[in-house]
């Protein structure tokens, strides 16, 4: 499992680096259409934080870290550890945010330490050449991580099978929302929001612990 894992993460890796080599610090640069696009799913995924008070929260997948000025946009106190595999995306993240405190970055998720929240945004989605089985191993297993690293819950999107048949690609993992909101019931939480409705073929997953 191990060399599957890390044949999938290679070519992540490699995936994402040359997007943000192709598009700089941009939407496209991190696979995304549109500023407006990013910015909804980020309100989404930030509905599993009390934002009421100040909280630690880990990003897997966190690009060049445009959810940490999207954060800092909104005036929420948080201390920020994003993670990447792409190291091109992670100097630029650190060159970004080179003057921000409560905020760092690393390219290898053994740094991983605790916080009360992790979220993971379009880190699911493209599959390339894998497998689904495959590849349903590793969203499981990423999973796995985000609740093991969060203390107070953990949030993740995904593409939707709700999708429009023409327009699904091969290379692209379209998940089943219900077998997800199975999934993190029986093995995560009780308290679980599946939310599926705010205009993107993707749905998001808030899981609270108690």
């Amino acid at each position: 499992m191990n060399n599957l894992f890390d044949s999938i993460q290679q070519s992540v890796r490699d995936y994402y680096t040359d997007k943000v080599l192709a598009f700089g610090e941009t939407p496209k640069g991190v696979d995304w259409n549109s500023l407006q696009s990013q910015e909804l799913r980020f309100d989404q995924l930030l509905q599993i934080c009390d934002q009421d008070i100040n909280f630690s929260l880990n990003d897997l997948g966190c690009g060049y870290g445009y959810l940490l000025d999207y954060m800092r946009k909104k005036t929420l106190e948080f201390t920020y550890r994003g993670y990447d595999l792409s190291e091109e995306m992670i100097r630029r993240a650190r060159v970004r945010h080179v003057n921000s405190g409560n905020c760092q970055f690393f390219s290898n998720n053994d740094a991983l330490q605790i916080a009360d929240y992790a979220v993971a945004s379009g880190i699911l989605n493209v599959k390339l050449n894998h497998s689904t089985a495959d590849w349903e191993q590793y969203v499981l297993s990423t999973l796995h991580t985000l609740n093991d690293f969060s203390q107070r819950g953990f949030a993740f999107n995904v593409l939707t099978s709700y999708s429009d048949q023409e327009y699904m690609r091969a290379d692209l993992y379209y998940a089943d929302p219900c077998f997800y909101f199975d999934y993190c019931k029986r093995n995560f939480s009780r308290n679980v929001v599946l939310l599926h409705d705010y205009d993107l073929y993707e749905f998001t997953m808030l899981i609270r612990k108690n």
